[in-house]
């Protein structure tokens, strides 16, 4: 049994700021709360059919959020799967008993894995439906005629219930071609009326199952068949979305006719809704934006940003100006007139793969986040009230992931991305490249016996930079193209390949000593970069995330084998296991005020304490959390998460940080 209960959390006081934070969370997510940024992926959208300002929403995480307020704020509401690789692609709410709720799923993981997910309770309490387990169910719908019918369609065939979910029968034919389900669709007057857009155009059963026939004349036959719906008031009128356009049957089925007016470009129509009020609008959300018909069809217009990839349509039934769409990356977008205009409605919805967090040096209510997976709607966002308000400073890196954050001396902020560095001066508003490589050579033309003629090679650094390390006198980038290094403050660089490796994920230095670390293996320098040794390591280590240089001249580094310690600068290796978790390890930090160790893993939300150098280690505070890193900032643990976000420690929690300055970000 997956549960999920509401609470209220109270202010937040952080960096002596007032945050003022009324947020509904979920119990697997402890008293941590998220603080933003605000957005990111949304899957499926669903209302309560009794209640349409009652929402939920579907993300791509196995995590559940809800609205009442119409979709105007929302609130953490359940999780459901044991992990974070469930895409809940469809939920669907039981008109006449809108406590039964089902969620569909599939794993990214393991795209032939998933399973259905029930609720008794309104959502309080869920648990999964043993008939279906491990089925990567792609579409559902429950009968409009008959709430007791539900049918799902899944990669091994299309399943139906009769008794409300209680039991399930597989009702196409084992040896058939209907399989790798992508759409459902249930005649609305006739239960037994199953239409199953599979990836190979679609089929139609006119009684539960017992007989199927191909419905493809008109389609183009290569198409995936992504969504199907039946108009409510004339079942003879079928719309079917394919990667080769938009289909319109008028013979329920049994011939199409492709619908012109929506570009080629646009035709990756994911997903087809129907206004409630009036038969004649239909929207279609691509991967190119939503697209509107007022006339059954015969005119299509563009309603959209192009820009926006629609995942779901959800079209409020007491007043159909109100359109909301579940899109990737902007989250959630609502219109009030009838999707002339939309507005971004996250407030409270926190779906950011946080990689880096900055507390600036000279504001205490400032800090900067950087995230990856959200392209031009990404970057880096940046808070001047803790964390109350965000918004997005990402000018000039024209949609880049970033990787690391740092702020030099002087306030200004670096950025390592998938495309190259970039520095962000004090007070500026738009981000600068600082990817001139200069590599000095000496030059095969020198006369013997003369000094050696140096040659000046530049390039453009265009590489992925995973790491960057400021030290009072010298930058270093561990990147995918090698390490640079820059005496300028980043005005120039220079660096390669090093002892033949090149794709480096991460590199701290303490004095003269630098370590720097592949996926599998960690490169060693004493003498400030001039020469370097690679050091011994187990064979099995193949997932390197972070490494790091105690003051102590001890090398560290966290691993999805798990933690190792090297106490003589590399010499040897020790795998710390004594209370630390034996593998997934995202990240190592020294927090200097405390002297201690902090660690965290991608499986579990607990931050981890040592403070005899990594020999035995505590249980710190749980977060609740899957993490990718923590950061002390001003005695309060901030912690950055692969999809929720930034969360922060609640105020009265007894197991606070030591005062001091932010820990470093991990890969």
């Amino acid at each position: 049994m997956i549960s999920a209960s509401k609470h209220l959390v109270s202010s937040k006081t952080l960096l002596f700021v007032l945050l003022a934070l009324c947020f509904v969370s979920a119990a697997w997510a402890g008293q941590w709360t998220a603080v933003g940024p605000d957005g990111g992926d949304v899957r499926s959208l669903a209302y309560d059919p009794q209640n349409p300002d009652h929402i939920f929403l579907g993300t791509s995480t196995g995590t559940l959020f809800s609205s009442t307020d119409g979709g105007h704020s929302w609130a953490r509401f359940a999780h459901l799967g044991s992990g974070d690789d469930y895409v809940i692609d469809h939920l669907a709410i039981d008109p006449q008993s809108p406590n039964k709720m089902f969620a569909a799923a599939w794993s990214v993981e393991n795209q032939q894995a998933g399973d259905l997910f029930r609720s008794n309770d309104g959502g309080q309490s869920w648990e999964t439906i043993a008939a279906m387990h491990g089925k990567s169910i792609r579409a559902m719908a429950i009968a409009s005629s008959d709430s007791k019918t539900l049918v799902a369609g899944a990669l091994d065939g299309v399943f139906r219930s009769t008794d409300g979910g209680k039991n399930w029968q597989k009702i196409s034919s084992s040896n058939s071609e209907i399989h790798n389900i992508e759409s459902i669709a249930v005649d609305p007057k006739n239960p037994d009326v199953v239409y199953a857009g599979t990836w190979h155009l679609a089929w139609k059963t006119d009684d539960g199952g017992a007989n199927w026939r191909h419905i493809n004349k008109g389609m183009i036959e290569d198409s995936d068949v992504f969504s199907i719906i039946v108009d409510s008031s004339n079942p003879s009128v079928v719309f079917a979305s394919a990667c080769s356009g938009i289909y319109k049957s008028q013979s329920a089925g049994d011939s199409f006719s492709k619908i012109q007016g929506i570009p080629f470009s646009a035709r990756r129509t994911r997903v087809l809704k129907q206004d409630p009020t009036n038969s004649a609008i239909v929207y279609a959300g691509t991967t190119e934006g939503l697209w509107k018909t007022a006339d059954a069809g015969k005119t299509w217009t563009r309603v959209s940003n192009p820009d926006v990839v629609v995942n779901d349509v959800m079209i409020d039934p007491r007043n159909s100006q109100r359109v909301m769409l579940a899109t990737d990356r902007a989250g959630v977008l609502a219109s009030d007139d009838g999707a002339h205009t939309f507005l971004t409605s996250n407030h409270g919805y926190t779906h950011r793969y946080v990689t880096s967090i900055i507390a600036d040096k000279n504001d205490l209510n400032t800090m900067f986040v950087g995230v990856v997976n959200d392209r031009e709607l990404g970057g880096v966002f940046v808070s001047r009230d803790a964390g109350q308000h965000w918004m997005q400073n990402s000018k000039g890196l024209d949609g880049r992931d970033v990787f690391t954050l740092k702020q030099t001396a002087n306030g200004e902020l670096v950025a390592g991305t998938n495309r190259g560095m970039f520095m962000l001066a004090r007070n500026a508003s738009e981000w600068s490249p600082i990817n001139n490589v200069i590599n000095r050579t000496g030059s095969s033309h020198a006369k013997k016996g003369s000094k050696t003629a140096k040659t000046e090679v530049r390039s453009i650094l265009t590489a992925r930079v995973n790491e960057i390390e400021i030290t009072p006198t010298t930058w270093l980038a561990a990147t995918s193209a090698g390490l640079f290094t820059s005496s300028n403050q980043g005005k120039s660089w220079s660096g390669g390949p090093v002892m033949g490796k090149q794709d480096f994920v991460s590199v701290q230095s303490n004095g003269s000593l630098i370590a720097l670390a592949t996926r599998s293996n960690v490169l060693v320098s004493k003498d400030d970069g001039a020469t370097w040794q690679d050091t011994s390591m187990s064979s099995y280590v193949s997932s390197i995330r972070d490494v790091i240089v105690t003051a102590d001249g001890q090398i560290m580094f966290a691993s999805r084998e798990g933690a190792f310690r090297s106490p003589n600068a590399g010499s040897g290796w020790e795998h710390m296991q004594n209370g630390l978790p034996d593998k997934n390890i995202s990240s190592i930090s020294y927090d200097q005020n405390s002297k201690q160790l902090l660690a965290t893993s991608t499986e579990t939300g607990v931050v981890f304490e040592s403070q005899d150098a990594g020999h035995t280690w505590t249980r710190g505070p749980d977060t609740g959390y899957p993490l990718r890193h923590i950061s002390v900032v001003h005695g309060r643990f901030l912690a950055a998460t692969p999809f929720d976000g930034v969360v922060i420690q609640p105020e009265n929690d007894d197991r606070s940080a030591s005062t001091g300055a932010a820990t470093r970000r991990t890969n």
